[in-house]
């Protein structure tokens, strides 16, 4: 399940050309740790530590799957990752 979410917002940010840097986690104490430490304690699950993937905007913590997931229903992704939108685009007429 984590990585066909991962793959989802992968494949989101890709086809609307937003640039990301991708963690893994699994490979780096360190950028695990940095995670954790700046995730919201509301976003802590009962148990354990909170599940990638988790967002972040350099270090602002926008926010889980779910979260993104929402943001896209709602059509309110680039503020969910506190972007300015891009401006539309315009058909070229001949």
């Amino acid at each position: 399940m984590v990585k066909k979410r991962q793959q989802a917002i992968v494949g989101f940010l890709e086809a609307n050309r937003i640039s990301f840097e991708e963690v893994d986690i699994t490979m780096l104490e360190e950028e695990r740790l940095w995670m954790y430490r700046h995730i919201p304690e509301e976003k802590y699950p009962q148990k354990g530590n909170p599940l990638p993937p988790q967002i972040f905007n350099g270090e602002q913590y926008c926010g889980d799957y779910e979260d993104f997931f929402q943001s896209k229903e709602n059509n309110t992704v680039f503020s969910f990752l506190r972007l300015s939108p891009h401006p539309p685009v315009k058909d070229c007429e001949s």
